[in-house]
């Protein structure tokens, strides 16, 4: 039983799936001729609600499988091999969410454009590692359940009180700190509630792992997520409603009037009962291999599409002017392009590397002479210049 669950190959088939979602969303959303964008059309309605169930999967199951990693070996706290790696993890795609934004002709003029300092997809799920990091080493000396309790009443509490902190502008902060909390400035994502996605997806990790060597454990999963599931979707709303007129309290009313948070938990709860029905079919290595490579492709996607670096990604020219007659293959294609590169470079992943280095040696072997050079001139000058003024006599 423990061979089997070593590896998760629903949670690959999700990530696959939701990268996938992600970027056929961002191609068409970006790209798309205003025209096209027709809130009656039966078509639209669909493929935006679909594209909206995309974020919250991804970040659940981001923390999902991390938690899944954390607790599942028996050292703790510090001792924890996943301490190390989730915090060089995390780090390393704020790095990259930094990267991907920085444009190489603001630098030459010595200028960082404000866009660098927004915050997306990567710098989320890296601060949300750190903070479930954060908890287990706050948490793994007391009882086990504490745990996986601060993770589900940090997502309740985040999720409840959308309604007051989403107003908020949080002018106070600097803007670079600021992104991580309001969308004021034009940040995709936020700490505020997405953080939720990711605790809760620790919470199923957790819930997994404890009951990994039950018999029903998919059976139960299955049905307890679908169950869920519906239940948030279609009458999460009421719930709320209900409770409002109980209490008296506003926050019910207010969070029944803006319900995305719950319903779209709903939706990933339906995506995780769907996928782990059909574990048993999803044996495609492609389509696993893409869900163990998210992350590449979403770099690759970002600067094919947003143009990382230099500024020219197809949104500069075609931005919100295509028809669906040539959007719809133009989409299929840039998935499957995404998608090979990425595997083409897990596959050559050794080449690659060892070739880069081998020409950063050849390119500093044939710079050396000339860095010598130009430092003896600098030497040169600098004691002309200090003998000059004084500062040496000979």
């Amino acid at each position: 039983m423990k061979s089997k669950t070593a590896r998760l190959f629903f949670i690959d088939a999700m990530r696959a799936w939701a990268i996938l979602m992600m970027l056929q969303g961002h191609f068409v959303d970006g790209l798309l001729e205003n025209s096209f964008r027709d809130p009656d059309s039966l078509i639209f309605t669909i493929w935006k609600y679909f594209r909206g169930i995309t974020a919250p999967v991804f970040f659940t199951v981001s923390g999902f499988i991390f938690t899944y990693l954390l607790i599942r070996v028996p050292e703790q706290g510090f001792n924890n091999p996943r301490i190390k790696k989730g915090i060089k993890r995390g780090i390393q795609l704020l790095f990259i969410g930094y990267l991907l934004r920085l444009n190489i002709f603001g630098l030459f003029t010595g200028e960082l454009y404000p866009s660098f300092f927004l915050v997306d997809v990567l710098h989320i799920i890296g601060l949300s590692i750190l903070g479930i990091i954060g908890l287990y080493l706050f948490t793994y000396k007391k009882r086990k359940y504490v745990f996986p309790a601060f993770l589900v009443i940090i997502s309740c509490l985040l999720f409840s009180f959308e309604p007051i902190y989403s107003k908020w502008t949080f002018q106070i902060l600097p803007d670079a700190l600021a992104n991580y909390f309001t969308r004021t400035n034009g940040s995709v994502f936020t700490i505020i509630p997405w953080f939720g996605y990711t605790a809760i997806g620790g919470f199923f990790s957790y819930l997994f792992t404890q009951y990994k060597n039950s018999r029903s454990l998919y059976p139960a999963a299955i049905s307890i997520a679908a169950i869920a599931g519906i239940l948030l979707i279609f009458y999460s709303s009421d719930l709320f409603l209900a409770v409002s007129s109980i209490t008296g309290m506003q926050l019910f009313e207010a969070i029944a009037a803006n319900n995305y948070l719950f319903i779209r938990l709903g939706d990933v709860l339906i995506a995780f009962a769907v996928f782990m029905f059909f574990r048993h079919f999803i044996t495609s290595r492609t389509v696993l291999k893409i869900g163990q490579n998210t992350l590449s492709i979403y770099v690759i996607h970002f600067v094919i599409l947003y143009g990382s670096f230099t500024g020219l990604g197809l949104y500069q020219f075609f931005y919100q002017s295509l028809p669906p007659a040539i959007l719809i293959p133009a989409a299929i294609a840039f998935m499957f392009l995404c998608s090979y590169l990425s595997l083409y470079f897990a596959r050559n992943e050794d080449y690659i590397k060892q070739s880069i280095n081998i020409g950063l040696t050849d390119l500093k072997s044939k710079l050396e002479p000339w860095a010598i050079y130009t430092q003896r001139i600098l030497k040169i000058g600098i004691y002309r210049i200090l003998k000059t003024i004084g500062f040496v006599k000979s």
